[in-house]
């Protein structure tokens, strides 16, 4: 399952104080944030992008030299933008789910 979320300005004032304790992106573009937003993430970020997703992957790594917090690119082979080809989604539970178990075990 995936789960996209975007949050609006006027969504964000529902969100004060609140601090994500890491976040993974999969096939996003988080370079439509801005470098200088990107500066500012201090979650635990990890980028997962299609190994053949070529001008996404120059966004994210675009986005990733912005970012100042712990962060990682993951290529997965063989998948495209939607990861639509076979194993390609059970690659990206795999990576995601060792982030999120690495890094919210160290906030408890």
């Amino acid at each position: 399952m995936t789960l996209h979320s975007r949050v609006t300005i006027d969504e964000s004032r529902f969100l004060d104080g609140l601090r994500a304790a890491a976040v993974v992106s999969r096939g996003g573009h988080p370079d439509l944030a801005g470098p200088e937003a990107l500066t500012r993430v201090k979650a635990p970020t990890l980028l997962i992008v299609g190994a053949l997703d070529g001008v996404v992957i120059e966004l994210n790594a675009a986005a990733s030299e912005a970012m100042r917090c712990e962060h990682k690119m993951a290529l997965v082979p063989g998948a495209g933008h939607l990861f639509e080809e076979p194993g390609t989604l059970d690659q990206v539970v795999t990576l995601a789910s060792a982030w999120f178990r690495a890094h919210l075990e160290k906030k408890r």
